[in-house]
């Protein structure tokens, strides 16, 4: 439960973070109940309209019972950016004064970027970023990453390049601007909600629990319709959308389209899955030093 840090005064934000499957959602709507909240998305996948079982994002019911902002309000063929996410919390911030925001998701660059400010990086121009994503489309990654390397060393530094969105916003940065993403980052501004005006909780789930609750989500997810809900996104599909790095949306493609079997299939989801939550967990564990960790509640993540 929700407790304020010590020696503050009512926090502007309750802050949720935590690996995928840990029960962040079923905190969140907790507090947001008891203290007059309201639950605000921080998950970069649960923006986009086309996907609510596959990312999931709360209910029609959940919606209907507590104030909920920021789910599902992006297009599939949309730009959606950590910079456009904080220009829509501060617009949601002004309009709902008397609410608590409960913000709530697992993209901890969001939670960053809220708390220590976001680097002033200008708009990338469109033409940039359809050759970005025909270069991922067609696999040219490692081509992004050498000319990254070849326009200047610093360009890579801190840089995960075995995540692709990464690696693309890196290069888009320095082909629009002729200077590298780090050099953007050291002018961050000042956050929207520094740490300390907020009640900062890492879920910090066992991973043998993680693991089972990936388990269970799958499942909840095909009695609850996924398959269908992929299905329809299929006539608009394109990998180089973000909306498309969706846990699990190519492997039920592959599924729909491939004949893969629904077994397999949810094996390989759940694979994937538990390699996204580790990641999250060396990334949580290396950035967000100043939350306080919390132990999940039992019960269906």
């Amino acid at each position: 439960m929700s407790r304020l840090r010590s020696g503050t005064s009512e926090p502007r934000a309750v802050l949720i973070c935590g690996p995928t499957a840990s029960g962040k959602s079923a905190l969140a709507m907790r507090i947001a109940e008891e203290r007059n909240g309201i639950v605000v998305n921080a998950d970069a996948m649960q923006v986009y309209s086309c996907w609510r079982i596959l990312t999931a994002r709360p209910t029609p019911e959940d919606e209907a019972r507590l104030p909920h902002a920021l789910y599902g309000h992006v297009g599939s063929h949309d730009a959606y950016s950590v910079g456009t996410w904080l220009r829509d919390l501060s617009r949601l911030l002004a309009e709902e004064p008397g609410r608590l925001p409960v913000i709530v998701g697992g993209t901890g660059l969001y939670f960053h970027a809220l708390t220590n400010g976001l680097a002033p990086v200008p708009e990338i121009p469109e033409g940039i970023r359809r050759e970005s994503r025909r270069l991922r489309k067609e696999g040219e990654l490692d081509r992004m990453i050498r000319e990254l390397r070849r326009a200047s060393p610093d360009s890579v530094d801190g840089l995960d390049l075995e995540n692709p969105a990464r690696v693309a916003r890196a290069w888009e940065v320095r082909m629009a601007t002729g200077r590298s993403l780090s050099h953007w980052h050291a002018q961050a501004a000042e956050p929207l909600i520094p740490l300390k005006d907020a009640d900062p909780m890492l879920l910090w789930p066992d991973p043998d629990e993680t693991a089972s609750s990936i388990d269970r989500r799958l499942r909840r997810m095909v009695e609850h319709g996924v398959v269908e809900e992929c299905r329809k996104a299929i006539p608009d599909w394109d990998p180089s959308l973000p909306c498309s790095r969706a846990l699990g949306a190519s492997e039920f493609r592959d599924h729909i389209e491939g004949g893969i079997g629904l077994d397999e299939t949810l094996r390989r989801i759940a694979t994937a899955t538990r390699r996204f939550a580790k990641r999250q967990r060396t990334w949580f564990r290396s950035r967000m030093g100043g939350w306080r960790r919390v132990a999940p509640d039992p019960g269906p993540a």
